[in-house]
């Protein structure tokens, strides 16, 4: 089973960017949709945003126009670019596969913390 490993969070000021990376250990070629999820403390954890094998994504609405998903299936690793952070996107992210972003293979990581300071 392919594990996936996230990596790229920090510390930030409201307004930055962070590029977050998700390195799978194995191809990522049939996976059909890999997502980004998060979970802020004391929230529930959320679909931030997925990408498809043939390209298309979507995004949650409160980061629409701010980040952008991607899939680079020969170096089988998945990234998050987030613009215009806000402190609201505070929060541990998550990387997972599946065949959509509701049904996933595996189980979550460790994630990667992203710090958003007003």
């Amino acid at each position: 089973q392919v594990q996936l490993v996230e990596s790229g969070g920090g510390l930030v000021q409201a307004g930055g960017s962070l590029r977050l990376s998700c390195r799978a250990s194995g191809s990522i070629f049939s996976i059909n949709t890999m997502s980004w999820y998060r979970q802020a403390p004391g929230k529930e954890r959320d679909l931030v945003a997925f990408i498809t094998s043939g390209g298309n994504t979507d995004y949650a609405e409160s980061v629409k126009g701010r980040f952008t998903i991607s899939r680079d299936n020969a170096k089988n690793m998945v990234y998050l670019q987030m613009n215009s952070l806000k402190p609201e996107d505070t929060a541990v992210y998550y990387c997972r596969g599946g065949t959509t972003a509701r049904v996933l293979f595996g189980s979550w990581g460790q994630g990667t913390q992203v710090t958003v300071s007003s």
